[in-house]
């Protein structure tokens, strides 16, 4: 099982984890592609290496458009001329993008949660509120690029340490609040928050969206064998605390549990929700299918099914974990046409599974390795960079298979 450990000792901002991610490993010019494809105001994004405090980190940079872009884009609005855009013109940005299916859902949905806290603090409904903070160019790379980051990473689990938020106060467009912010505090969800001391903002908006979206527990760092480390540099220099958050990639290592049997697949808990639908509207199933994916759903099919009364249905099978029940529940209540959700607990057993890059005729293509007792027992090329390489070469996505195949058979 991959986890991923963020430690924030000394806050978190959106710039920050993804200065993490990537020094963890994950591509910059993968990460450029996805957030290229937003077209965005043509904002690029950059990295480099600093130092904090001693600690080399990775720092994000995100470079504006210049102005004469901006006088050449013909709508004269405000929010076009400040970098800033609505909640429409993001939802239409991250549509076209590259983000799987699942991440196009999780990203916008992550957006009106931002927006519907920053609508809640001012007292307006979330058509009204003004922007500041949910449509800057670098929040919408903040996001965008971390739901990318997050999909990269494949993690089982993320666990978050307690957050440090910092002290004192804090200047915003609507005037200075104490720290944490306010709409830092309405984001935070059941985080667990503390304040070392120092007299600054630690913990962005968009930081704790982005954490307290993902992870699946918090605490102290759990027992793992650590593969990677990387350190992620924010803006300030601070006294005497290097301005890092610090990831740990690694799998899962329970040091209490006795060795399992070598032929025993892994196992765990989970449950299966089921419904029947046979009056909605079947372009509904696959945004249902999206939420319910974003919202942490381990499996969702569809299957056609006779029901009472001689009529032609729909069943529903939703695979998550036990603690994701209610809440891909009342999802299904309010998106879908049923009135009731049948669930049971059950185990699963999973072989152990791994991304493993292969280098083919045509480019890069990440395989889905399953192994039982260190053997591999199946490897498949992952669909999406089939299609991005044959989309680059202009070749059939069976001819890019093969290759693919043949360059991991010759390994």
């Amino acid at each position: 099982m991959r986890i991923l450990y963020f430690d924030c000792f000394a806050g978190a901002a959106g710039d920050m984890i993804l200065g993490a991610l990537l020094d963890a490993g994950l591509p910059l010019d993968e990460l450029k592609h996805a957030l290229g494809s937003l077209a965005v105001d043509g904002a690029e994004v950059s990295a480099d290496r600093v130092i904090k405090k001693g600690v080399a980190a990775t720092k994000l940079r995100v470079h504006p458009p210049s102005p004469a872009s901006h006088a050449h884009a013909g709508s004269g609005e405000a929010s076009e001329a400040h970098g800033h855009h609505s909640l429409k013109e993001i939802e239409a940005a991250i549509s076209r993008s590259s983000l799987s299916t699942a991440g196009k859902a999780k990203a916008i949905a992550m957006f009106h949660r931002l927006g519907s806290a920053e609508a809640a603090i001012h007292g307006m409904t979330i058509e009204e509120v003004h922007l500041h903070e949910v449509g800057a160019i670098d929040s919408v790379i903040d996001i965008v690029g971390a739901v990318f980051a997050m999909e990269w990473f494949r993690a089982d689990r993320i666990v978050v340490s307690p957050l440090n938020v910092g002290g004192g106060m804090v200047r915003s467009a609507h005037g200075i609040f104490p720290v944490p912010a306010p709409a830092t505090v309405a984001l935070l969800k059941d985080a667990p928050i503390y304040s070392s001391g120092i007299q600054s903002e630690l913990l962005t908006p968009t930081g704790a969206l982005i954490l307290s979206e993902y992870a699946s527990s918090y605490g102290p760092v759990p027992a793992m064998r650590v593969q990677k480390v990387g350190y992620g540099a924010g803006d300030r220099e601070l006294a005497d605390t290097p301005n890092v958050v610090r990831v740990l990639v690694g799998e899962a290592e329970d040091l209490k549990a006795k060795a399992p049997s070598p032929q025993a697949p892994k196992h765990h808990n989970v449950v299966v929700l089921e419904c029947e639908i046979d009056d909605m509207n079947p372009q509904i199933f696959g945004p249902l299918m999206d939420g319910l994916y974003a919202a942490g759903a381990l499996e969702v099919f569809y299957s056609s099914v006779q029901m009472k009364k001689n009529r032609p249905g729909t069943l529903m099978t939703i695979v998550a974990r036990p603690d994701h029940r209610e809440k891909l529940t009342a999802i299904v209540f309010r998106e879908s046409t049923t009135i009731g959700v049948r669930y049971q607990e059950m185990l699963r057993d999973c072989l152990e599974r791994e991304m493993v890059t292969v280098g083919t005729a045509v480019g890069p293509v990440r395989f889905k390795v399953a192994r039982q007792d260190g053997q591999v027992v199946n490897a498949h090329p992952e669909f999406d960079d089939l299609a991005k390489r044959a989309t680059e070469r202009g070749i059939p996505i069976k001819e890019v298979q093969a290759l693919a195949q043949k360059a991991w058979l010759e390994r």
